[in-house]
């Protein structure tokens, strides 16, 4: 009878250790990821490692990846654009090699706030901006935030008036202290990898999967901590849906706004006409066979509006007459940030 009373234990003993070897493998598989990404290079920054890669000359392009991906999501554009524009590609706070420093805010404005900066470490007063995704809204808040420094910006799928929906909720779960940072690190992670066809077909459907990226971005996207980081994007997300009707009437700088005619995640091409009557003199381009990842689908349309955008820039600036706040104020600005950041190539192996 002793083994009726230690089943119980034993079986628990049994679920705990797998569980153990389950996040010791995720954490191997996640390190292995990382470690075969392209390297790029890497900003110590408001105390953010910030890894970002960077080609060509001209006027600096920052591209900012949605929630889940990370700086090679725009692979698809990234060589055609570099031939006219400096362009950086940030992997943002939790994604890729970038941290995210827990017991911080990382909304969109404050992410707006941090790139501002690490432009400025670089030297960048004037730069245009174009947001996928999640990083539209941060597209929208550094036009907002930094409107001196914004030439223009394009904004491709994004998700302006997020209605609250019970989605959202179950995807933030896994934010949550204890069970969902157990979750993060067993079980979410596998499960992630199953379902990763499906998902891929969601946001690239009626166009075609893109393999290269698809493949490349599997276990990155799997990993515990970037999947923190996207609990934590979905339930700014779900906040800001119940937090009131947004408005972006104030958006005062060159706007090219696209949308796939085909995108599965939500009717992106209603918020987009949306958002094009409340920005004045915002341009709209619905990309028709195109879903979620227009940048990808349609890499030529994008950079085609990157390049109208950046052409209206002479003749909006010339009527506005400010000049951009410098780098060095930007720095005497913050106490913890009197110096500019230390810039590095990222290590290949971490």
């Amino acid at each position: 009878m002793a083994f009726d009373r230690d089943g119980p234990k034993l079986a628990t003993g049994l679920l705990a250790a797998s569980l153990a070897a389950l996040a010791a493998y995720n954490a191997i598989r996640a390190k292995r990821a990382i470690a075969g990404r392209a390297c790029g290079r890497v900003m110590e920054i408001y105390g953010v490692r910030l890894h970002f890669i960077e080609a060509g000359t001209g006027m600096p392009l920052l591209l900012l990846h949605g929630n889940g991906s990370m700086a090679e999501d725009f692979i698809g554009i990234f060589d055609e654009a570099a031939k006219t524009y400096r362009v950086l590609a940030f992997d943002r706070p939790g994604f890729g090699r970038s941290s995210r420093p827990r017991g911080r805010r990382w909304s969109a404005r404050d992410q707006a706030d941090l790139i501002h900066a690490a432009a400025c470490g670089l030297g960048i007063e004037k730069y245009l901006v174009l947001g996928h995704s999640w990083g539209a809204w941060i597209a929208l808040e550094l036009a907002r935030r930094h409107s001196q420094s914004v030439v223009g910006i394009v904004l491709v799928s994004g998700y302006y008036y997020p209605p609250p929906r019970l989605d959202l909720a179950l995807a933030a779960l896994p934010a949550l202290p204890v069970i969902g940072t157990a979750f993060r690190h067993t079980l979410l992670p596998p499960l992630v990898r199953l379902a990763w066809h499906w998902a891929m077909e969601k946001i690239f459907k009626p166009a075609i999967v893109a393999s290269e990226f698809a493949a490349l971005a599997k276990d990155v996207a799997s990993r515990p901590s970037q999947l923190r980081a996207v609990s934590l994007e979905t339930a700014s997300m779900l906040a800001a849906s119940l937090l009131g009707k947004a408005n972006y009437r104030d958006i005062a700088v060159p706007t090219g706004i696209m949308a796939g005619s085909g995108d599965r995640l939500f009717d992106a091409q209603r918020d987009a006409r949306r958002l094009h009557a409340e920005v004045g003199g915002s341009l709209l381009e619905v990309v028709p066979g195109a879903g979620h990842m227009v940048h990808q689908s349609a890499p030529q349309a994008v950079v085609g509006m990157v390049h109208t955008i950046a052409g209206r820039h002479a003749l909006f600036q010339a009527g506005r007459g400010q000049r951009p706040k410098s780098c060095a104020d930007e720095f005497k600005a913050d106490p913890a940030s009197r110096e500019p950041p230390a810039i590095s190539d990222a290590a290949c192996t971490e």
